[in-house]
């Protein structure tokens, strides 16, 4: 983990998100605990993930997601250099199709 994330309050919040049993749990959760444009943001990052993921290209994300190409370049690092949490997700959710 990140060092930068180590301290209780970060751990506080992944247990209350692994607390979330249902979509509605999480939709208030999120609409409680952040601001529409936060979570437009990560939305849009996640989505701008998926997109890289299945090899899109950063003129079709941008027209598609409207993020833009600094975004996408953000996403891509994280997908190459990260943790490899948008894999797990994404092989998660495929999983539930």
């Amino acid at each position: 983990m990140n060092n930068k994330l180590k301290e209780k309050n970060f751990d506080f919040l992944i247990d209350a998100i692994l607390a979330l049993q249902t979509r509605e749990e999480c939709t208030a959760f999120f609409e409680d605990l952040c601001t529409i444009p936060e979570l437009k943001a990560m939305s849009q990052r996640l989505q701008v993930a998926r997109m890289l993921s299945e090899n899109r290209v950063y003129s079709d994300i941008v027209s598609e997601t409207g993020a833009s190409t600094a975004t996408i370049s953000r996403v891509n690092r994280s997908l190459i250099y990260g943790n490899d949490g948008y894999s797990v997700i994404f092989k998660r959710l495929s999983e539930h199709e």
